[in-house]
């Protein structure tokens, strides 16, 4: 095992988390980055920054449902802090913000000193284990953690991890080999979200080197994540896709599979790794829609890449949830394998569910009955054919404090503060570049020097990214850079000079590099049509017997219309129409195309800020305006009603 802490300081060393990927990871994350992204990331860094973190009266309040126990409903008010903190932590890595940083240790401090009057749980004593309550627990441990990577402070990470060791302890009293079964704790999704636990439970074995967590981990994946069947196993097998698991919950269900990622890591079983990626394969081909998120019939798995036009599912759907879980859990598997689909996955979700989630406009969310009216800073569900964002908030909870919180709201930051962990990685001979955004990257060489990376681009707008590397001093190293899948024409050329590329790979340069070496690559951001799949009848794991926590299978039946509709990518971005733009969404259009399917554009303008805006020519009529589907619906009413897969008019009557 190569002993990268010379280099990156401890972040790699013996007791952290990560000591155990340079065994069996392609690409690491480089530690002490310093990241300054432009373009679409940089907003988003900055939205996130004072939307979501900024407030220290916010952090106040879900401290205070740990004093209060406030879950007496069984409700999960208690992972908002975890969440909320896990992704101020990814945010500050990137931007090195003090005054971020403070306010995140003030209520680490708050945090910390409740645990002095009993456990941090937001459940009573008498309803503790139930419900979501091992869920929240979960997300204190993940939220100590991941500021424990970004504090400084000795003392201060001794006690973090003494909570966080508390917490665990909490659990393997109650629950284990000759114990109660952690998966009969609760029976909502028949244990799945307890079983997710596994995740930081094995994080804590990594820090502390202490055999009795890496074998309570064990105990967990022996459970397979339910009481009704081992998931685990059934990935393994690599034959059945996840909307036909036995329990089909999409967060909780790539939740448990990252914590047994780590669980491979820590373990090297090779069953495991197997095991997860078979999931992430059987997902990526099965679950994930246009726009990356997954998901049509609410928060379950079921078979979304068929059912994008299934006009009978509404409302809830492709949840913000799922969207950041599903580019974690893609950055973690780009990691482990070095290859460049889950960049490609990681982009698709970003640039489309994932920016058109913020809440940029502020709308405070009329469905919700509470005393005070707060804009939360991501809208909880995404509408695919023409509907409306922000009908509901996921995960809703009301406050004691007459506020309310969500689910999908806490888990947002943590999408925007991975970008600049995925964008640029270490690997074994030096550096990928994954993801193209404006702005300077400073990482080290293999030699352990300073090396600056410059993007200049306005992708992904415009096709055209300078790369411009320069280390401190001359060194031999590689780089590589990821060719998207997409992209089926590619330029690319080191100082003027030809390279040969193939999409989806990575383009691999190994030389000498000095200060003024530069890389440009020209994407191909010819915009291509995309034609629903086509289906009948399919058979999903999505009847759910709330009484008796049951979840059985349902017939679908297509229906009539699902296949007449037609969508526009260009490059990474989904398009979309929306009534601001002056027509109904809803109101058949006739794309034209040319023999292999690529759609004739013209630049436009909107009256609304976008990435990028067009004019779409028809085969009959002046066409009609779009922009990227992300800056599509942003007032959440009717008002922007808008929609990626637009109404055609039937086949047989062309």
């Amino acid at each position: 095992m190569v002993d990268f802490s010379t280099l990156y300081g401890d972040f790699y060393a013996p007791g952290t988390v990560h000591y155990r990927r340079l065994a069996t990871d392609r690409q690491l994350i480089f530690d002490g980055m310093r990241a300054s992204p432009g373009g679409p990331a940089g907003e988003a860094f900055r939205f996130v920054r004072e939307a979501q973190f900024s407030d220290p009266a916010q952090w106040r309040a879900f401290v205070r449902q740990f004093r209060v126990k406030s879950d007496t409903d069984g409700g999960w008010r208690g992972e908002y802090w975890g969440k909320t903190m896990r992704g101020a932590a990814f945010v500050y890595s990137c931007t090195r913000d003090e005054t971020l940083y403070e306010i995140m240790k003030t209520s680490v401090e708050d945090l910390l000193s409740a645990a002095e009057s009993g456990p941090l749980t937001t459940y009573p004593p008498e309803k503790e284990f139930e419900s979501w309550d091992i869920w929240c627990r979960k997300y204190v441990m993940l939220g100590l953690q991941y500021f424990s990577e970004i504090c400084p402070e000795e003392g201060l990470r001794a006690r973090c991890a003494a909570a966080m060791e508390d917490e665990a302890r909490a659990l393997m009293r109650e629950f284990g080999p000759g114990k109660r079964l952690l998966t009969e704790a609760t029976h909502i999704w028949r244990g799945l979200a307890a079983a997710s636990v596994l995740e930081p439970i094995v994080r804590l074995y990594d820090i502390t080197g202490k055999r009795e967590y890496l074998d309570f981990a064990g105990y967990i994946v022996s459970l397979g994540c339910t009481d009704v069947a081992d998931l685990y196993e059934i990935a393994l097998e690599g034959i059945t896709p996840p909307y036909q698991f036995p329990m089909t919950k999409a967060y909780e269900l790539i939740s448990c599979f990252e914590g047994l990622l780590e669980y491979y890591r820590a373990t090297g079983e090779e069953k495991y790794r197997a095991a997860v990626l078979n999931f992430a394969r059987l997902a990526a081909e099965n679950e994930i829609t246009l726009i990356g998120s997954a998901g049509c019939t609410h928060e379950l798995f079921d078979h979304a890449r068929n059912r994008q036009t299934d006009t009978s599912c509404k409302d809830v759907m492709q949840e913000t949830c799922v969207t950041v879980t599903w580019m974690k859990f893609c950055l973690q598997v780009l990691l482990l394998t070095g290859e460049p689909q889950w960049a490609d996955e990681f982009e698709k979700s970003f640039f489309n569910a994932y920016l058109g989630a913020l809440n940029t406009e502020k709308r405070t969310d009329a469905c919700v009955s509470a005393p005070k009216k707060i804009p939360l800073p991501f809208a909880s569900y995404a509408p695919l054919t023409p509907g409306v964002r922000g009908r509901r908030v996921g995960g809703l909870c009301l406050m004691d404090d007459g506020g309310y919180y969500g689910c999908c709201a806490a888990i947002g930051g943590a999408g925007i503060g991975m970008t600049h962990k995925a964008a640029v990685t270490r690997t074994p001979a030096g550096v990928a570049v994954n993801l193209f955004f404006p702005g300077e990257f400073t990482v080290r060489t293999p030699a352990g020097q300073p090396l600056t990376i410059a993007f200049e681009t306005d992708y992904p707008a415009d096709g055209q990214i300078r790369i411009a590397l320069s280390p401190a001093a001359p060194e031999i190293f590689c780089v590589e850079v990821r060719i998207p899948s997409w992209s089926e024409k590619t330029a690319c050329a080191l100082n003027s000079a030809p390279l040969p590329v193939s999409p989806g790979r990575y383009t691999r340069v190994v030389k000498k590099w000095a200060a003024g070496d530069t890389l440009t690559l020209s994407l191909d951001l010819r915009a291509k049509a995309v034609r629903p799949e086509k289906w009948t009848r399919d058979l999903v794991m999505t009847r759910y017997d709330w009484r008796r926590h049951y979840m059985s299978p349902a017939v679908i039946e297509a229906p009539a219309e699902a296949g007449d509709f037609i969508a526009v990518r260009r490059g990474p971005l989904v398009l979309a129409r929306d009534r601001r733009l002056g027509e109904d969404p809803s109101s058949p259009v006739r794309v034209k195309t040319d023999e292999n399917g690529y759609v004739s554009l013209s630049p436009a303008a909107a009256p609304y800020p976008h990435i990028a805006a067009f004019r779409v020519e028809e085969t009959q009529g002046p066409g009609f305006l779009v922009t990227d589907y992300a800056s599509a619906g942003k007032t959440m009413d009717e008002a922007s009603l808008c929609g990626c897969w637009w109404p055609t008019p039937p086949a047989w009557a062309e």
